[in-house]
C-alpha cells in the first residue's frame, strides 16, 4: 500500500508541471521570432538558432546608436490556460549579464509582463514567480495589477542594459510549475 501511494505521489508531482518549450534537435522553433530596435531605429542586432546539442541560442550585440538599446526573442503559441501554476522554470547559460523573462496573456496586448534575472556564465536553473511578473509598455512600468496567470500566449527574453555590448544565452527548456 505504501509502494502504491508513493507511486501516486511522484505521478502527481510530475504532471503538475506544464512544459512550454523544451529545446533539442527536433524542435521546432520557426515561432520564435527576433524583434530588435530596429523597429525603433536602433541598430542592434540578434540571432537565434539550435547549437550542435540541440539548445537555442539567443545571441547578438545591442547598440545604442540611433536611440536604440535592446535585443528580444519571442515566442508566440496557442493560447494555453495556466491557472493554478505559481511560477516558470527556465534552465540555461548566460553570459553573466542580465536579461527580462517577458510573457502575456494575449499576443495582441500592449503591455508585456516583466521580471528581471541575471545570469552566472554557467548552467542555472532560473525561477520566476508568475505573480512577480510586471506590467511594462515600452519600458515604463504601469500602474495595473501584475500578471494575472490565468492563460499565457506569449514568452521571451530581452537584453537591454542601457550599455553597448555582445550577448549570448544558451536556453534548454522553459517550464511552468
Amino acid at each position: 500500500m505504501v509502494l502504491i501511494h508513493s507511486i501516486f505521489m511522484v505521478s502527481l508531482v510530475i504532471s503538475s508541471s506544464m512544459v512550454i518549450f523544451d529545446f533539442n534537435k527536433e524542435s521546432d522553433i520557426s515561432y520564435w521570432e527576433i524583434v530588435n530596435d530596429a523597429v525603433m531605429g536602433g541598430q542592434s542586432s540578434s540571432k537565434f538558432y539550435f547549437n550542435d546539442e540541440g539548445h537555442g541560442i539567443f545571441k547578438g550585440k545591442v547598440s545604442l546608436e540611433n536611440n536604440g538599446g535592446f535585443a528580444s526573442l519571442r515566442h508566440r503559441f496557442n493560447q494555453r490556460k495556466i491557472s493554478g501554476y505559481k511560477k516558470v522554470i527556465i534552465h540555461l547559460k548566460g553570459d553573466g549579464k542580465r536579461y527580462q523573462f517577458r510573457a502575456k496573456t494575449n499576443k495582441n496586448d500592449q503591455q508585456a509582463y516583466i521580471s528581471y534575472f541575471e545570469t552566472t556564465g554557467e548552467w542555472q536553473t532560473v525561477e520566476i514567480m508568475l505573480s512577480d511578473l510586471e506590467p511594462t509598455f515600452r519600458g515604463r512600468k504601469l500602474n495595473m495589477p501584475n500578471f494575472p496567470a490565468d492563460e499565457l500566449e506569449e514568452l521571451g527574453f530581452m537584453i537591454g542594459n542601457k550599455v553597448n555590448e555582445n550577448f549570448d544565452m544558451v536556453i534548454d527548456k522553459i517550464v511552468l510549475e
